[in-house]
Order: structure tokens, then sequence, then C-alpha cells
């Protein structure tokens, strides 16, 4: 019994110092690393083969190379070129799509996609075995992988509505999922601190919903207010730009529009949209001098959840949301819009003349079925546009949308009952996702509360056990949530971001019985030194 638990250990530790080696996060499906060891060196001399069909990995990894270690690979067209890496995509026989093979060996380099994603996934593979320090003479391990993900959906959600971030930083965070295999990001665009995206039928959202007079100190409720003018918004021009900077690294960017609440700063625009347009923004105690003066409605400077929604009653309201997702449809081209759902108190819906006849002429039991009926109408308008809404677990709330997708953030209660209705859905529990919460039990920075450290995010299992047999299909995956509150800059986000990111990255890639805390361990000893070398902010207890 002994020798057997020690041979166990044995190979268990071999294991974990090969995959210290070696080091690829998300941990591949499987690797094999020459016995003997041994190394291929990339130089100023290696050449790249690669079809026309590959050349966003082309660009990708010289981009790469040129700016952690000063060179590009030269391209060649022959593809019997020895000191090269070849990149080729085509079917690969018993590799689920998008699946790739990497193999590293004295005469050279190969990736072999199935797909040209694929072979663009087998470069990130490649990029973690680059050596962690700068030079122009890299060792690469002999080494062979063959690799291919576990989930569909692995995102990563940006808010840029509380805090804004500019588009230089949007392209590094999708840089960022790029290399940890993500291939979506959902960018919180609208919110009660602010209107993030041009409209050009309702230009009153930027000029006048993208900015607030301050914004509070500290913690909730505040300390006081910096009284200083704050926002910013992006163009149609950027978005468009963005948009093509994450097709290039094979990520769907997901738009999100909140409605019907969290409204505060398009209704600070146009009054209409409330149920009460002259009913005066209740400012919080520590509001900036500028709002205490300003009359009417404003665009909120603290945090929470606030009463002034969108009307439910009134057609121009819902005539002004679709003019507003026509845009965005045509602005984005994900198959899945965003359209929140999440905390839409009821207090004005239950006075509102107008909303309690819309319940009456509709033949609805309560405000929670006007809600349904809202986001009903609202994806039937999506819908038309061939497209499906995704909504927080909210939705599910008098009657789910025919065919909305359900974010389950409150638990995975939500995920489990949308799934249990064959509704796909996608989990991101705020228990071990949420990147705004701490990294450890001491405060190291300002967040928004709750304490998630890295091994919590590594332990996560998307498909929750009480989901019935059969139904596990439809967890399209999960994502990881950084709101905003109180993360004002960039390097604070990436200081939230990593290194959890890594570990969410091996819950959505690698098989679930893969996964292994220890040797993921290991494998982090190289994955700080590369974040030394990107020149990110993270988090390292010590």
């Amino acid at each position: 019994m002994f020798k057997k638990s020690f041979l166990a250990l044995a190979v268990l530790l071999l294991a974990i110092i090969s995959h210290a080696q070696v080091g690829i996060i998300p941990q591949p499906v499987e690797t094999t690393v020459a016995t003997g060891g041994g190394a291929f060196r990339i130089n100023r001399q290696t050449k790249i083969v690669a079809g026309k069909d590959l050349q966003n990995s082309v660009k990708f990894i010289n981009g790469y190379l040129k700016k952690f270690y000063g060179f590009e690979l030269a391209s060649t067209k022959n593809a019997k070129a020895t000191n090269a890496v070849h990149l080729r995509a085509g079917k690969i026989a018993g590799l689920a799509k998008p699946g790739y093979t990497l193999d590293v060996k004295k005469t050279g380099i190969v990736i072999q996609g199935s797909t040209d994603t694929a072979v663009f996934y087998g470069i990130q593979s490649l990029i973690q075995l680059l050596p962690t320090v700068k030079g122009t003479d890299l060792s690469v391990p002999y080494v062979s992988v063959k690799d291919y993900p576990r989930f569909a959906y692995r995102g990563m959600h940006l808010d840029v509505a509380r805090n804004f971030f500019p588009v230089s930083f949007v392209k590094k965070y999708i840089d960022n999922l790029a290399l940890h295999k993500m291939n979506y990001f959902h960018w919180h665009l609208t919110d009660d601190q602010g209107w993030r995206i041009e409209i050009s039928k309702y230009p009153g959202l930027t000029t006048a919903g993208a900015f607030r007079d301050g914004t509070i100190i500290g913690h909730y409720p505040g300390t006081g207010n910096d009284n200083t003018r704050y926002g910013g918004f992006y163009t149609k021009q950027e978005v468009k730009e963005v948009i093509a900077y994450a097709a290039e690294r094979y990520i769907t960017i997901i738009p999100e529009i909140e409605l019907p609440g969290h409204s505060s700063a398009a209704i600070a625009a146009y009054p209409w949209l409330s149920c009460f347009p002259a009913k005066e923004t209740s400012i919080p105690k520590n509001a900036s001098e500028a709002s205490q003066l300003k009359k009417g409605k404003k665009v909120q400077e603290t945090w929470g959840v606030f009463e002034d929604i969108y009307c439910a009653g009134k057609d121009s309201t819902f005539l002004f949301l679709q003019d507003v997702l026509d845009e965005v449809v045509a602005l984005f081209p994900s198959k899945m819009i965003h359209i929140g759902g999440d905390e839409a108190p009821k207090d004005h819906w239950k006075i509102c003349p107008s909303c309690q006849a819309r319940i009456k002429k509709e033949g609805l039991k309560d405000e929670h079925q006007l809600q349904s009926y809202f986001i009903q109408r609202i994806e039937k308008h999506v819908n038309a546009k061939g497209r499906t809404i995704i909504g927080w677990d909210e939705i599910l709330e008098g009657g789910l949308a025919p065919n909305a997708v359900v974010m389950s953030w409150r638990g995975e209660k939500g995920g489990i009952d949308a799934a249990k209705e064959n509704h796909f859905v996608i989990m991101t529990p705020g228990s071990h996702v949420y990147f705004d919460h701490a990294q450890t039990r001491d405060k190291d920075s300002v967040t928004f509360g709750g304490y998630t450290p890295l091994e919590k995010v590594y332990s996560y299992e998307p498909v929750p056990a009480e989901l019935p047999a059969g139904k596990e299909e439809y967890v399209l995956g999960a994502q990881a949530n950084l709101w905003s509150e109180y993360i004002r800059y960039d390097s604070k986000a990436e200081f939230q971001i990593f290194p959890r990111m890594s570990a969410l990255s091996e819950v959505l890639w690698t098989p679930k019985e893969k996964r292994n805390w220890e040797k993921f361990q290991a494998a982090m000893i190289r994955q700080f030194q590369r974040y030394d070398l990107w020149d990110v902010n993270y988090f390292h207890e010590k």
C-alpha cells in the first residue's frame, strides 16, 4: 500500500515538475515533453510559413515578438523550411473543433489547427513556451501538444460605465483575453453613472448622459465628493476599431445596454423616459456641489440601485430603446446582445398611471410580470434583427422571454432554472468570478467587497451538480465580471484580474478531470514571470 502511494506521489510530482517546465496555461488536453529534453531556437533567422487565411495568427505572433523581444519573423513560402514555424489549417482526425496540435522538434515548429481560430489558440500555447526574459535567441522546449476547449463560451466582462477606460486599455484588455484563449468580451456600456456609446439619433446620451458632476470618495456612501466633472464615451468609429481589433483575435464583443433599470444616465439626458419626468433625481448625502445646485434629472455620482427607471407604460420608451438597439446591432456583429434586466426597482411602476394602465391592458398579474412584458417586447425586436438577447438572471422573474440566454450572477439557481427550461446559460456567480472582490483578507486596496482568492476561482465548476442529467449541454460556459465602482485606473483593473484570469482560463478550457491545483500553482511560477515581461500590474500573495 505504501509503495503504491509513493509511486502515485512520485508520478504526480514528476507531472508537476514537467508542467512547471512547460507552463502552458490553460493546461492543454495532452502535453508530452520529449525524453531527454532539448529545445528549438527561434531567432532573427527563423521564418514563418502560413497561408493567407492564417495572417491573423502571423500578425499576432510577430506583434508579440516585436513588443517583447525586439524582432519579427520573416515569411517564406518554402513549405519544407526547417528553421521555421509552420502554421496549417485543416481537418484533424479525432480532434474536436476548434482543436489544434503543436509540435516542437529539432526540425522546427508545426501548429496544425482544425480551423484558423484553432491555429490562433496554438499560437497562444507557443507564446507560453517562450522565455520569460527578453532576448533574441529564444529557446522553445521540445514538446507535443494536443488541445481543444471544454466550453464554447469563455469570457471576461468590463464595466466602463461606472468608470471609463480609454480605447488603448480596452485593446490591451482584449489582448489579455486572447493570451488566455478566451473568446468573448462583455462590454458593459451603460449604467446609472454614465452612458458610454455614441447613438446618432439621441446625441444627448453622450453630451449629457456620459458625464457626471462628481464622484463619491471612498467606500459607499463615501466620505465626501471629489467635485470633479467626470466621464467619456466611445464614438462609433472607435467602437468599430475595437470590434475589428477583437475580431483579429477571434474574440466576439457582446455589448450591454441596460434596461429597464440602471438607466439614470439615459433619463438624465431624456427625462421623458422616466415615469415621472418632472421629479428631481434624489441625490446622495455626499453629492457634488454642482449636483446640489442643479435641478431636474441627474447622472448618478454614487453606487447602488436607483428607483428612477425606464417607464414601462409609455410606447415612447420602447421606440427609444428600439432606435438605440438598432444602432447597436448595426455596429456589433455579435449574435448575442445583452440587455441587462437586473436590479430594476418597481417603486415608480407601482404608482405610475401609465404602467398600471399597461398592466391592466395586457392582463398582467403584477409589476414583475410587467418587467417580463418589457423584456419580451424588447426581445421580439432584437430577434427580428436576427439576434438573441442575454439578460441577468432577474429576467426569469415574471416569466422568461422565449429565446433568451440567461447570465446567472446571483449564485447558480437562475442558471439551473433556465437550463431546466432548455435555455442556454452562462455562469457568472458572484461567489467565484466577481473580480472586483478582494484577493486577500487583508485590505490590499479599496474594493467592492467579498473575498475571492485565486484558489477559489480555480475551484469553480461551471456545470452545477444539481443540474439534471442531459441539461449540461445548455451551459455554454462562464465569465468573470469586473465592475468598476472602485476601479478608476488601468493599473487597478489589471491588479484585480491578474492572476485570477489565468485560473479562470483553465476552468473554462481544460477538461475537468485534468485540472489540478498543485500543477496549476507550479505553472504559475512562470506565469508570474510572464506578467513581469508583459509589464502588467498583478496581485501576488507573499
